[in-house]
Order: C-alpha cells, then sequence, then structure tokens
C-alpha cells in the first residue's frame, strides 16, 4: 500500500495545518525523508506554485525520479493572454523543479472553469498535455459540486478532492465510483483533516468543542478497537480501491516513519455513521470564521 501514498508538500514551503507549529522543514531534513520515501516505494510528488518555497526547494533537492503534480493559481484578471500565462506559470514552475516535464498540472480552483475564461484555460492545459510537457492535466477541488460545473464540459485526466473518515462526501456523492468508472485517477487530500484527526481530546483547539458528540464517538471507537488515530485515518482511505493515490504531509521523520508503517498493517474501517456533513468542521477554509 506504501505505492499508493503520495508525498505532500505543502509543509515544505509553509507553516501548513492546524496541528503545525514550527517552521518549513530545513534543505537536509526534507532530503533525508524524500528520499526515505522513495526508498520505500512512494513515487508521487505533489506540490503547487502557492505552497511557498517548496518547488524551489524540491528542485534544490532533486526529484527527477518523482512523478510530480503541481498547480497554477487563477488567472489574474488583468492577464487576457491565458494560453501565454499558463505556459509562463509552467514554465516557471518548471525551472524551480528543475526537471523538463510534470506527471500531471491541476487547476488550483476548479471553479475557474465555469467562469468566462474557462474554455481559453482548458485549451491551454490541453495544448501543454499535447506537446508533452505535462502526462495529465485536472483539477483541484474543494467540494464534489465543483465536477458537476465541469466533468460534462471538459476533459479530465485526475481530480484531487479532500478526503477523509469526517469527510466522506467525494464516496457519498457517487463521484469516486463515476470518476474511477471514466478512467479518471483520482488522488485524495486532507486525509488527517489538516492534523485535526490525530490529535487528542486534551490538545484539540476549543473552537471545535460544537462537535463533542462526534469527537466522542471517534475516540470511543478508536478506544474499542485499540487502534491510534494515523492507522484508522489511513485505513479508511486506503480501503476505497478507486482511489489511486493518498497524498499525505508529513512534518518530520519520525511521522514518516509512522505513516510507513499504518499503511502496511491490516484495515480497520470506521463505522459508516462516523462523519459529518457540517462544512464548519471538515472544510478547513471555514475554521476561522467558526
Amino acid at each position: 500500500m506504501i505505492s499508493r501514498l503520495g508525498f505532500g508538500t505543502a509543509q515544505l514551503g509553509m507553516s501548513y495545518g492546524i496541528a503545525r507549529t514550527g517552521a518549513p522543514l530545513e534543505a537536509s531534513a526534507a532530503a533525508a525523508m524524500l528520499r526515505r520515501a522513495r526508498e520505500a516505494g512512494m513515487d508521487t510528488l505533489d506540490t503547487a506554485i502557492a505552497y511557498g518555497g517548496s518547488e524551489c526547494l524540491l528542485g534544490s533537492i532533486g526529484v527527477d525520479d518523482w512523478r510530480v503534480v503541481t498547480k497554477v493559481p487563477p488567472v489574474p484578471a488583468t492577464r487576457d493572454d491565458v494560453q501565454q500565462w499558463v505556459d509562463e506559470s509552467v514554465r516557471g514552475s518548471l525551472e524551480r523543479l528543475r526537471i523538463s516535464g510534470l506527471y500531471a498540472l491541476l487547476l488550483h480552483r476548479s471553479r475557474d472553469l465555469s467562469r468566462d475564461r474557462g474554455a481559453a484555460l482548458h485549451a491551454a492545459l490541453v495544448a501543454l498535455k499535447a506537446r508533452g510537457i505535462v502526462r495529465k492535466i485536472g483539477v483541484s477541488i474543494y467540494a464534489p459540486e465543483e465536477l458537476t460545473e465541469t466533468f460534462n464540459r471538459f476533459d479530465l485526466d485526475l481530480v484531487q478532492a479532500p478526503f477523509n473518515v469526517f469527510d466522506r462526501r467525494l464516496y457519498t456523492s457517487g463521484w469516486l465510483k463515476r470518476l474511477h468508472a471514466n478512467g479518471v485517477e483520482v488522488h485524495v487530500r486532507s486525509v488527517f483533516l489538516q492534523g485535526l484527526l490525530l490529535m487528542p481530546a486534551e490538545r484539540r483547539p476549543p473552537q471545535f468543542g460544537r462537535w463533542r458528540p462526534l469527537w466522542i464517538a471517534w475516540d470511543a471507537w478508536l478506544r474499542e478497537r485499540g487502534v491510534d488515530s494515523l492507522r484508522a485515518c489511513l485505513s479508511f482511505v486506503l480501503a476505497h480501491e478507486e482511489i489511486d493515490r493518498v497524498i499525505v504531509g508529513i512534518d518530520h521523520a519520525q511521522q514518516l516513519a509512522e505513516i510507513l508503517d499504518a499503511s502496511t498493517c491490516p484495515w480497520v474501517v470506521p463505522p459508516v455513521d462516523l462523519c459529518s456533513d457540517d462544512l464548519d468542521l471538515i472544510n478547513p477554509t471555514r475554521w476561522k470564521a467558526s
């Protein structure tokens, strides 16, 4: 199962995740973790132009033997030449990463395809694929309903979406099976809900107290099954065979070792009702307003 894990690199370029307190990783520590992950069987790196210095750090380490997925931000309103802007953005990423091509290029915001310049934006991605600069094109989404706006209008090779024990929308909406049936590669992120699902009860921020019954049920189930939260979170996502890559953010070497170990353990799948549809909980972009 280690081969289905992807290395998330947001932590390499910035402080990321509610449980993260330290500064971005130093180059030597990041290089050691990438080397260990590759030796263990991981082959996919997930990064983005928006991830601070992540692309530059990866380039300095060397990622020629990885399948690199990066993301382009929205086209600035001041730019009318969509193709040129996308080309410049990708060229910049390749220079920072010090590689000649990408495994996949995603739009960081899928709803850009639904706007006025959506067709031109998709055409720019298709052109890069035709030139052999990227192998696959796709979108990063925050909610499955975004696919309703784009899937029937544009050809996509890869979709990245949030998916975890509490946030099961990708599955319950039917989109996980539909994407798989149509040959679309599926990568999932936020499998630890930015680290919130891994935090012990005493460390959870007070703002999440309003979901106390759900936390009590989660903690009780972990105790009853005798498993830790890391293994439970990984088991849940890896048990879905339609998922091609599970993107995991890694803060330090010990956490990497724990993730590699947990991914090879027998699966323990949480009960179907141990989840939530409350966006104030499952969508981290709303946490500050909670």
